[in-house]
């Protein structure tokens, strides 16, 4: 009968997509890597290079700029995928 294909249906959708949640964990754990890898190897390089050339703190707020712009670009990157994603998956999900 329908009622039984259509819970097959359902259950099938749910193995291959897996939990409910693991879309929002996915995206945080992409946007907290960028929010924290860009801007931390920017101040540790920036760090060093100033005490090794002597120009604090120049080096240190330029590379951390660098290293916000380049997280800002991650995210922004991380977000429109996974927006494209969702947009994929509503239509290949849609009734038709």
């Amino acid at each position: 009968d329908s009622y039984h294909a259509h819970m097959a249906e359902i259950e099938n959708n749910k193995r291959q997509t897996g939990p409910w949640w693991k879309p929002a964990v996915e995206l945080f754990s992409k946007i907290s890597t960028w929010i924290a890898v860009p801007i931390i190897l920017a101040l540790i390089a920036g760090k060093a290079l100033d005490k090794y050339y002597g120009t604090a703190p120049w080096m240190l707020l330029i590379l951390a700029g660098i290293g916000f712009a380049t997280s800002s670009f991650g995210i922004v990157r991380a977000v429109k995928k996974f927006i494209e994603k969702t947009k994929e998956e509503i239509k290949k999900n849609k009734p038709q």
